[in-house]
């Protein structure tokens, strides 16, 4: 039987790992971090890839989840985004996406990173064909044209193991990424995300709002819970320490009250606030030889427009079918063409995900009066011209990847 290794076991290489074990395909799953114990089904302790942040799951990371057989587990912790509102605070120009509208169930699925993380761990644990080892760190690779190799610690023991291919998903600053010699681009957008929950006093009847603002864009979405809502907030770097700890609840809470006025009524009460630098990581290359870069190891983006999640479950679920189109033909699971081929197969779509991205975050963070003008201008002719809300909502569902 094939087997693949996958360094990195966060929420993309746990979903990778299922998504492979689905297709037969047997899976050494390593991550450097201590999991965490579930066994209180009430309890979902926070790990370094499980964590204060949420995910808005699009409409096809729904279906994968669908495909794989996890999303009534998924389901019970998620809630549904019927409509999306787009406003500048002070300013005229404003847009709404509603789901009905669009002859959609929904536009996704609104889940915390840690029951996300929590409900694969649970299903990779239950997996026979996946092989988990936790708590391991990775201190060489080398490959050939055959195989790679890689050495690892784990507490006093040196692991050696060997696979045809192997699956980098070990985050932004990736080791293996570095061991491979792949550099990258970085960018550095000098904002730091604060990440929370909030009590509001009107029910989000499942809406999203984007609120753009002059401290940054301001992400609030609905979570379980029918007062209950996420909160996503890029802030300029330096000025974390104002919005973070206990003393400063009430300031926060005002200052989310400022911006957003009373569509979500009172902000009544905020939950602990995590911060989290923002910056732009993309690999120069995401195949070499018989190692394949995935998730925020290939490339990391700005949260502005919740994307990057899902970018890169479609980019596993692609690689996934190159991987089991590829074995009814050879034996070789890691062909060093057939991941070219994968490679380029996903560049469109990176591209045009990363680019929109990059462009709002630069094309919002700008006050001038001039470029105010032509942002509101354009979300008035988005809200009114026919034609235009089918295409970004397929895009924005990753239905049109």
């Amino acid at each position: 039987m094939q087997k693949v290794i996958i360094v990195g076991g966060g929420m993309v290489g746990l979903s990778l790992a299922l998504m492979l074990a689905k297709q037969n395909i047997a899976v050494q799953l390593l991550e450097a971090i201590r999991y965490p114990n579930y066994e209180d089904d009430q309890l979902a302790p926070y790990h370094s890839s499980f964590d204060a942040r949420n995910t808005a799951l699009s409409r096809r990371s729904v279906m994968i989840y669908q495909q794989l057989g996890l999303w009534d587990a998924l389901q019970q912790h998620a809630t549904p985004i019927l409509q999306v509102h787009i406003t500048e605070q002070g300013s005229f120009g404003k847009a709404r996406l509603v789901a009905e509208q669009e002859k959609v169930e929904s536009f996704g699925q609104v889940i915390e990173n840690a029951w996300l993380g929590r409900v694969l761990l649970t299903q990779v644990r239950q997996q026979s064909l996946i092989e988990l080892i936790d708590g391991v760190e990775v201190t060489s690779l080398e490959q050939d044209q055959q195989q790679v190799t890689i050495h690892a610690q784990r507490d006093q023991e040196t692991l050696e193991l060997q696979t045809q291919l192997l699956i980098a998903a070990d985050g932004r600053d990736s080791f293996c990424r570095q061991a491979i010699g792949v550099g990258v681009d970085v960018h550095d957008y000098d904002q730091v995300a604060i990440v929370t929950a909030v009590q509001t006093s009107k029910p989000h009847n499942q809406v999203g709002f984007e609120r753009f603002s002059a401290l940054g864009p301001l992400a609030l979405l609905p979570l379980p819970g029918e007062y209950r809502r996420s909160v996503v907030w890029p802030v300029k770097k330096g000025t974390e320490a104002e919005w973070l700890g206990e003393e400063n609840d009430q300031h926060f809470l005002n200052a989310l009250q400022q911006t957003y006025g009373d569509r979500a009524g009172k902000f009544e009460k905020t939950g602990k606030r995590f911060s989290y630098p923002l910056s732009q990581v993309l690999a120069h290359k995401q195949a070499v030889g018989r190692v394949v870069l995935m998730g925020n190891a290939a490339h990391t983006i700005h949260p502005v427009a919740g994307q990057g999640f899902n970018l890169c479950l479609r980019d596993a679920d692609v690689l996934v079918r190159f991987i089991t189109q590829h074995l009814t033909q050879s034996d070789d699971i890691g062909q060093p063409e057939n991941l070219l081929a994968y490679e380029q197969s996903r560049l469109k779509d990176q591209q045009r995900v990363i680019k929109f991205c990059d462009s709002v975050v630069r094309g919002f963070s700008n006050q001038n009066p001039v470029l105010k003008l032509l942002r509101n201008t354009g979300l008035v002719a988005f809200d009114v011209i026919p034609g235009i809300k089918p295409l970004v909502a397929n895009y924005a569902m990753g239905l049109k990847a």
